[in-house]
């Protein structure tokens, strides 16, 4: 078949172009996502410079939290309309959502103001991030999901870090540099979003969902998809087939996946704390210890860069020994490392603890995020996702709240990095609880018992 296929369905929504499209254009939507998520953090030190504007360290907080409020309602809600209406729509909404009120936060006046902007674009940036993971690991394919979310993932740290070396840059030109910044992330959605439009297929399984069989067929046949026509119709096991016709929140409740989905998310709820807390707070942590503000926003770049390679590593792993197994070992890193960072090093020994550090840290949310899109049924990967993120934005409020907290205590170096080791070391306790689940012999049939911990089968959507 041509690697480059116009084909559009009377609706609008099938889209058959070029295969390698699918990748890329999430990786960048994550990238802008990752930009977005952490520009409060970077330039908080601006913001709080910046006697026009009134702000503080503890209001600072306030309006962090506010973005991850609406972080968490998007994330919650996004995950069930995209497995009601579709991955493709959706993730090109959240994007112009996001882009538009980070662009328009650029001329805020008051705290008031940004507080308000910050919660609309995070309803936008909780929608992005589950979108982009069950898209990406549906195209890819379940054997590849650990690495196909990680490297995905690897976006969101390079926007972080562009993020961070934009803040320095800024930081150096004038104390009103916030403002540029948040004209600068709004921008690139003006190219991405035209091309998402051109080149973004549907979802093969949402199609198939919606009794859509022939479209979804075209689909995947184009993009190297395989799909299930009878997903989940009859269990192996005692949960039978009242089990099957469960949907959404639901399913995911329900006693084949419970145990999975409440350590999940208990997992994720640590992760995001950890993820949200660092990047928010680490250059007010590290000021604290008495580093300059320009060494400061370097220890954001180098924990973001180390979170690159980290994930790179970290999917690899992932695929050999399962998600859960890696983010069990990742997080126990994580919780190391973090304790290790209140020893007093030369400037180059932290960066390079730092950068360690980072390679652990924000791998092992990710992990988690493998485990939801490789261990549930397609009809509500989008769910588990969504609501995997959703609950765990409770921790990302936690995070930025605690180590807010800290500083404005006086007490944010070194017990800040106590406070973030202890999270990593409950994820990875939460961890433990989750268990892999195995493919079962007969087409839509899955076994309703974990695997044993050293199985390395994934489960088969």
């Amino acid at each position: 078949m041509a690697t480059s296929v116009p084909a559009r369905s009377g609706s609008g929504s099938l889209v058959l172009r070029g295969r390698n499209w699918v990748a890329p254009l999430c990786w960048f939507a994550v990238l802008l996502d990752g930009f977005d998520a952490v520009v409060l953090g970077a330039i908080m030190p601006m913001l709080t410079s910046d006697a026009s504007m009134g702000i503080d360290n503890g209001t600072g907080t306030v309006i962090a939290t506010a973005g991850l409020v609406g972080m968490m309602i998007g994330a919650l809600g996004m995950g069930w309309l995209t497995d009601k209406f579709g991955r493709r729509k959706l993730l090109i909404g959240a994007v112009i959502a996001f882009s538009i009120l980070t662009f328009v936060t650029g001329f805020a006046q008051d705290a008031t103001t940004v507080g308000i902007l910050r919660f609309l674009a995070g309803l936008g940036l909780g929608g992005c991030l589950p979108t982009g993971i069950s898209m990406v690991t549906e195209f890819a394919g379940h054997k590849k999901g650990s690495n196909a979310t990680t490297l995905m993932m690897t976006g969101y740290h390079v926007g972080a870090v562009i993020t961070a070396l934009l803040a320095i840059w800024a930081a150096s030109e004038t104390v009103s540099g916030w403002r540029e910044m948040f004209f600068i992330g709004g921008l690139p959605a003006l190219v991405l979003v035209p091309l998402m439009w051109r080149y973004l297929p549907e979802s093969p399984d949402f199609l198939l969902s919606q009794g859509r069989t022939a479209e979804a067929r075209l689909v995947a046949e184009h993009y190297g998809v395989e799909i299930d026509e009878e997903p989940e119709r009859t269990f192996v096991g005692s949960a039978g087939q009242a089990e099957a016709e469960k949907t959404g929140a639901a399913l995911l409740l329900s006693a084949k996946y419970r145990r999975n989905t409440i350590f999940m998310w208990l997992a994720s709820f640590m992760g995001l704390l950890l993820v949200y807390g660092l990047n928010t707070w680490l250059p007010q942590i590290m000021r604290a210890a008495d580093y300059d503000l320009g060494n400061s926003l370097g220890f954001l770049v180098v924990l973001n860069a180390g979170a690159v390679i980290g994930l790179i590593i970290a999917g690899k792993v992932g695929d050999a020994i399962t998600p859960r197994n890696a983010a069990i070992l990742w997080f126990i890193g994580s919780a190391i490392l973090l304790a290790a960072l209140a020893i007093k090093l030369p400037l180059l020994g932290i960066y390079v603890m730092i950068f360690i550090t980072g390679c652990f840290v924000f791998s092992a949310q990710n992990l988690v995020y493998a485990f939801a899109a490789t261990n549930y049924p397609p009809k509500v990967r989008g769910t588990a996702l969504g609501m995997a993120a959703g609950v765990g934005r409770l921790g990302a409020i936690s995070g930025p709240i605690m180590g807010g907290t800290m500083v404005a205590a006086g007490i944010a170096y070194p017990w800040g990095f106590f406070g973030f080791a202890i999270a990593g070391a409950l994820g990875g306790l939460a961890v433990t609880g989750m268990r892999t689940m195995r493919r079962g012999q007969g087409k839509g049939q899955v076994e309703a018992a974990p695997v044993d911990s050293d199985d390395r089968e994934q489960v088969s959507a």
